[in-house]
């Protein structure tokens, strides 16, 4: 029999995971590990969103459905909507003592060794096919667009990380990966539209598109990924330049926005047409006060110009871009 003198009133003396294994029920502890799961603020979300990581030597949190994030005591206000982090310790401590008097696990404070995560080492391109063709034509992208991009087809890729002292490695084959290469040669990202847990690995940062950016037009885009990048400049405006954010959910550095600002007139967003694309260009306008372009058609631009064609969203965008641009200019 557990004597209760012995309950805890200190929330120091919790560890800090216990909260995300218990409220989230997790069939596993949380020993240094990342893990991904769906998230259990948006009841929509269809792809694992809500991220458990490890962050100097505590873990935190990140659900990029709705762009929630914080430490354990965030995490348990937001989820009980509770009014203050008082209150949400309050509770992490009634809910672990009820615990520890049920259970006879050990929950003391514990060390735990953050677990290396695979890490891109090694690639092969090979040439381009019919499939790829296929797949990159039906967004309007070509041959001369992937070139001037760095886009290049993978026939595998190698990640390996350590784990107690052993090297694992694990080498993926298949259609449809595409390394993003900068002008340099260097692979900072890996795209594979099909597989959905991984359809990005970031290899490196690197502000997409800035390698072809002429500063010597008056208009700047930051657009979602390069694949939306290659497709705004499809469109034919020939006063506009385009970059996009390794994510919508990483915001562009001040220190860039602000160098962009000094050399263009005006700067605008247009990301995904859903709740994470807007959120994100919410937050430029918030932040940078950049106005932002809401294109409410397919999922981005790249799939709209696959489901609607090149001309009808030219001429649907345009308007957009004169709007929030102000200008007369875009032609």
């Amino acid at each position: 029999m557990i004597n209760t003198t012995s309950l805890i009133s200190d929330l120091t003396q919790i560890p800090k995971e216990w909260a995300f294994e218990f409220y989230l029920k997790l069939n596993e502890k949380l020993t240094g590990q990342d893990i991904k799961i769906k998230s259990i603020f948006n009841p929509n979300d269809k792809v694992p969103s809500l991220c458990i990581y490890v962050h100097n030597n505590k873990y935190k949190f990140k659900d990029f459905s709705t762009d929630i994030s914080g430490d354990a005591i965030s995490f348990v206000q937001k989820l009980f909507n509770l009014t203050s982090r008082g209150e949400a310790s309050y509770k992490i401590i009634q809910d672990y003592n009820q615990f520890m008097l049920t259970n006879t696990e050990d929950y003391s404070l514990r060390e735990f060794k953050v677990q290396q995560k695979y890490k891109v080492t090694d690639f092969k391109k090979r040439l381009w096919n019919n499939i790829d063709q296929k797949f990159w034509t039906s967004f309007h992208i070509g041959s001369k667009d992937l070139e001037l991009y760095n886009i290049a087809p993978l026939e595998e890729y190698t990640m390996q990380k350590e784990v107690d002292g052993e090297l694992k490695e694990l080498r993926i084959k298949g259609h449809y990966i595409y390394g993003y290469f900068r002008k340099d040669g260097t692979l900072y990202k890996i795209y594979q539209p099909y597989v959905k847990d991984s359809k990005f690995i970031k290899i490196k940062d690197y502000i997409q598109g800035s390698d072809q950016l002429t500063l010597k037009q008056p208009y700047l885009i930051i657009g979602s990924s390069l694949k939306d990048i290659i497709c705004i400049t499809k469109l034919g405006f020939k006063n506009i330049e385009v970059i996009a954010p390794d994510s919508e959910n990483t915001l562009i550095p001040e220190s860039f926005i602000l160098s962009y600002q000094h050399k263009y007139k005006k700067i605008c967003t247009l990301f995904d047409n859903d709740e994470a694309g807007i959120r994100a260009m919410q937050k430029y306008e918030s932040k940078y006060n950049l106005p932002y372009v809401h294109l409410d058609m397919s999922k981005d631009l790249s799939d709209s110009i696959r489901d609607f064609g090149l001309r009808n969203i030219r001429d649907i965008i345009k308007p957009l871009l004169i709007e929030k641009l102000k200008t007369n200019e875009s032609k």
